[in-house]
């Protein structure tokens, strides 16, 4: 929580949590150094490393796209730069793939896109395919073996819950993983993630359409009042929960992030259920607006 930086989720705990710098989105469309957002955040990520000794321990983030942040999208080259940066200040890099990993960005992990081993990758949600609540966190053997050693020197790393490494739980991500490489899906993602790249250009121009940001499998589309000025509607008139409801009559259920119409097909989606997908969000968004 204390890495966490919804204040409507977080403030409330804030007493209990430990201090932590955060620093700008480096997306291009909400930030105000537009394509140079991020040269801009690395400079800002070393501007606060430079100097502060020990005060830091680790770096964490969403590799490539801020999927909660509001489908964010970051810059290429970016997650490779934020490596090369942990390793100059001798910080760790976590990688947090819960929503990313497990094929979502059109490769198993986002990490690979950029060729990065992170020290730490949390992941769940499609390590199970969404049939059991099952996360877990890989580490590098270095990590690792901070923990072992003689019973004596204490340094067994004493945290766990009740519910961990549940068997039921295990088996359900074991095949889910089997089925991602028995059936050809990492494969297949490339058709799917130009199917939707190419649909949703059929988006651009609209005038309530602000920006459509683009990771993989993953869309955030943004609605505004004006295009051309980048107003964004009153967050008292609930434009995206409006647009998302009016989709249901073309058979389809999307969720919003305030103005921000999320997909998020699964990968396994076949190619004619995703054409079905996009063509029902597209009539809806200029439906919802004539």
């Amino acid at each position: 929580m204390s890495v966490g930086g919804i204040e409507a989720f977080h403030s409330i705990f804030r007493p209990l949590l430990f201090a932590s710098t955060f620093v700008d989105t480096p997306n291009p469309y909400h930030h105000p150094a537009g394509d140079r957002a991020g040269q801009v955040v690395l400079e800002q990520v070393e501007d606060i490393l430079r100097g502060s000794g020990e005060t830091y321990c680790a770096i964490i983030a969403e590799p490539l796209i801020q999927a909660a942040g509001g489908m964010l999208t970051h810059p290429p080259g970016f997650l490779a730069s934020l490596r090369r940066l942990t390793r100059q200040y001798g910080l760790l890099l976590i990688a947090d793939e819960v929503a990313t990993g497990f094929a979502r960005t059109g490769k198993l992990f986002a990490c690979n896109h950029e060729q990065v081993c992170p020290d730490l990758m949390c992941l769940g949600k499609g390590l199970t395919g969404g049939y059991l609540p099952v996360a877990a966190t890989l580490a590098t053997e270095a990590v690792f073996e901070a923990f072992g050693g003689e019973v004596s020197e204490g340094r067994t790393f004493y945290h766990g819950h009740t519910y961990t490494g549940n068997a039921l739980g295990c088996a359900a991500g074991t095949a889910c993983i089997d089925l991602i490489f028995e059936t050809g899906l990492l494969e297949a993602l490339g058709r799917k993630v130009e199917t939707i790249r190419a649909r949703l250009t059929e988006l651009r121009g609209h005038p309530n359409v602000g920006d459509i940001r683009q990771c993989g499998m993953m869309v955030g589309i943004e609605l505004v009042a004006d295009r051309d000025k980048r107003e964004a509607f009153g967050s008292d008139k609930h434009v995206g929960q409006a647009v998302c409801k009016h989709a249901r009559k073309h058979d389809i259920i999307i969720r919003p992030l305030g103005d921000v119409v999320v997909l998020m097909p699964a990968p396994a989606m076949d190619n004619k259920t995703l054409e079905r997908l996009m063509t029902g969000v597209i009539a809806t968004i200029r439906e919802f607006f004539e």
